[in-house]
């Protein structure tokens, strides 16, 4: 069983790694590749950002989305990761603290 899940779980990623490292893929190809990367990690961060209890949350209490604006701020300023989780995780830190929820 563990051989099984394993197999199951590398193989779709090491196949097309196998399978194309010798093609070169055409220019369209990568750039709509170039895409994905980003659009994941944005649909990941919307639904923990707006849907933190699995539901949509928009009110004024989302405590996520009050974190979520100063670390967009710092990550359009700085275009940093660190920085801008380290601002994302303070200010949720601070927020939780002093407001107790």
């Amino acid at each position: 069983m563990i051989i099984a899940v394993s197999a199951a779980s590398l193989l779709p990623r090491i196949l097309p790694v196998a399978l194309l490292s010798r093609h070169q893929l055409p220019a369209p190809v990568k750039r709509w590749l170039s895409f994905v990367a980003p659009a994941v990690l944005g649909a990941l961060t919307a639904v923990s950002v707006f849907a933190p209890d699995g539901r949509l949350d928009f009110s004024p209490g989302n405590l996520y989305t009050w974190a979520f604006l100063p670390a967009l701020l710092v990550a359009i300023k700085t275009r940093s990761l660190f920085y801008t989780l380290l601002t994302g995780i303070g200010v949720l830190a601070i927020l939780n603290r002093f407001l107790g929820i």
